[in-house]
């Protein structure tokens, strides 16, 4: 990967934290704020990846290193909502 290219996705992932915050913070639309919270756990997983914006690292690396980050996401929200839905099951005596 180039240098310009590294700086590109390093300030496209801090841009995407800096937007992230703005949409929280405004004080007008509540579906704003929403999307600002989405952006807010996008934002930190992908600062895991600056460490590798860096030339010389190929583009195949950062794509590999997103996807294990993705798919760690996905196995600890599926432990979450399973977690959460067994406690509500065993004692809460839900349906």
């Amino acid at each position: 990967m180039s240098v310009a290219a590294a700086t590109r996705i390093e300030f496209a992932i801090i841009g995407i934290g800096v937007l992230a915050l703005l949409l929280i913070f405004q004080p007008f639309s509540l579906g704003l704020f929403g999307i600002g919270c989405g952006l807010v756990v996008v934002a930190a997983l992908a600062n895991n990846l600056l460490p590798l914006c860096e030339p010389g690292v190929p583009v195949r690396t950062i794509a590999n290193v997103a996807m294990i980050i993705a798919a760690i996401f996905v196995a600890a929200v599926t432990i979450a909502i399973g977690a959460a839905y067994l406690y509500g099951r065993l004692f809460i005596g839900g349906a």
